[in-house]
């Protein structure tokens, strides 16, 4: 639902792919509304992630949104040359990241370009805080409306986290008008989305915006002088894909000054997953960083 294939796989120096929403079947108890969260592989190269998305995946009858099955075997990198590739960063000074991340990210564009592609940096033309009110609302509503039942008992309740009880509290008030309204701001993000594709083939931007840290600190409360106001704002950056149900290889971009992984996000237009996995491979054939080691 929030990077979770794509902020360890930037942590780790690794590959997550998150699939188009439908790609894998997702054989939870609610079938129709929870379509943010999807699953997706996790491995070293592509063509293993590959080989797990093509076992994982396919038409399942007791998913009804499941995606008929399509092929992922045999891989093949893409070839570069010609493709426009447009590059969304920061949304125009609009996210906070860490210092370091940005720049490795930016760095990593030059991959692109040495086989062929054409990057450009995209001009920000969305409502990008209308996006987060919209995100929040749909995840307060799936959170709550799936979490509602432990809430109402005191003792499990008790056990929770007090990030979830905040997450399902908000989403327990919710009126209809206003999950609508948070779904008519997902539709027209799509649309945004897709008035992109019209002018590139594939979108990057980072997959994380702060580097890997430490197991006792609880999350960022501050990127770069700027405070998170939620427990989840500091992954705000891999919400876009998310809400447009978008297929998203995450892959690693190099280390920053302490050693740290940090990686990017290769999104591709509406269920173009094999594409994005082909232009992955070339994106992974073209580096050395997956035969590096994090700092430990």
């Amino acid at each position: 639902m929030m990077g979770s294939l794509r902020n360890p796989a930037a942590f780790n120096n690794i590959i997550g792919f998150r699939p188009s929403a439908g790609r894998i079947p997702a054989l939870g108890s609610e079938l129709y509304l929870e379509q943010l969260a999807v699953h997706g592989p996790m491995g070293r190269t592509v063509a293993d992630v590959a080989a797990l998305l093509d076992i994982q995946s396919g038409y399942d009858p007791r998913d009804p949104l499941s995606l008929p099955k399509a092929d992922f075997r045999d891989i093949r990198a893409m070839e570069g040359e010609g493709l426009r590739i447009g590059w969304l960063g920061d949304f125009g000074g609009y996210l906070a990241f860490e210092p370091g991340v940005l720049a490795i990210c930016e760095a990593a564009l030059a991959v692109f370009s040495g086989i062929g592609a054409r990057v450009e940096a995209v001009e920000p033309a969305f409502d990008m805080p209308r996006l987060w009110r919209g995100w929040r609302t749909v995840r307060h509503f799936l959170v709550a409306n799936g979490g509602a039942a432990d809430h109402a008992d005191p003792a499990r309740r008790a056990r929770m986290k007090p990030e979830l009880v905040w997450e399902i509290e908000n989403g327990l008030g919710l009126t209809a008008r206003e999950v609508h309204e948070a779904s008519a701001i997902r539709s027209d993000w799509y649309r945004h989305m897709l008035g992109l594709f019209e002018r590139y083939d594939f979108l990057v931007l980072p997959s994380a915006q702060v580097f890997p840290f430490d197991v006792e600190r609880h999350w960022p409360a501050e990127i770069a002088g700027r405070s998170m106001d939620t427990y989840h704002r500091w992954m705000e950056v891999v919400i876009g894909p998310t809400m447009a149900g978008l297929p998203v290889a995450a892959m690693p971009a190099g280390f920053g000054d302490q050693g740290l992984p940090m990686g990017i996000q290769i999104v591709g237009c509406p269920r173009a997953d094999r594409a994005v996995l082909e232009l992955a491979m070339a994106y992974e054939r073209a580096t050395d960083w997956l035969e590096r080691a994090p700092a430990m």
